[in-house]
């Protein structure tokens, strides 16, 4: 189960990482309307659809990413009290009951709604552009698709903690700069 783990980790964490890539061009993007226009007068026709479309993307398709680091706010209060293996358990029940019925009706009507939109190459009539937004509405269907794989790991890794008593270790990639001081300094309060 590890090994699968890892793949679908690994899967996630490349998709996640792609996508970041609209941080910067969502700036690059924002940065030149402003400029356009406040300083020259002439706004762009096309700027505000690529805004909510590129943050609409890095939105959908960084959820997985952030499921297989365990970064997903939670109200843990509680929680964190427990004991891996209640933790587990109570994580495998919530995940078969609320996580799969909403990603399985997210995927489902997600595809409808998306192939529907691209059989017709379906554009914004909202936008002076004609801005294309059937990909958009594609990245609905694949983001449902990485939610479920990684909702498959998690349930793994609950499987594991139940039968061994303790989490599986999480590759990680991203740590938070006052975590990486700490343990470059020490705590030295």
């Amino acid at each position: 189960m590890i090994n699968w783990i890892r793949a679908i980790d690994s899967l996630n964490k490349s998709i996640g990482h792609s996508f970041a890539w609209c941080v910067l061009v969502l700036t690059a993007s924002t940065c030149f309307e402003v400029f356009m226009r406040y300083v020259l007068s002439a706004p762009t026709a096309w700027a505000f659809d690529m805004s909510y479309m590129l943050y609409g993307a890095l939105f959908m398709m960084s959820g997985a990413y952030a499921l297989s680091r365990n970064s997903h706010v939670r109200g843990d209060f509680i929680y964190r009290k427990w004991q891996p293996t209640t933790q587990a358990k109570v994580d495998l029940l919530l995940y078969i009951f609320f996580f799969f019925p909403g990603i399985f009706a997210m995927v489902y009507t997600g595809a409808e709604y998306s192939f529907q939109s691209a059989s017709i190459l379906e554009a914004s009539v909202n936008s002076p552009a004609g801005v294309p937004v059937w990909p958009l509405k594609l990245v609905i269907f694949i983001a449902g698709i990485t939610l479920a794989l990684g909702g498959i790991a998690e349930v793994m890794r609950c499987l594991i903690c139940i039968k061994e008593g303790k989490w599986p270790a999480r590759e990680g990639d991203v740590e938070e700069l006052e975590v990486l001081l700490q343990q470059q300094h020490g705590n030295k309060e």
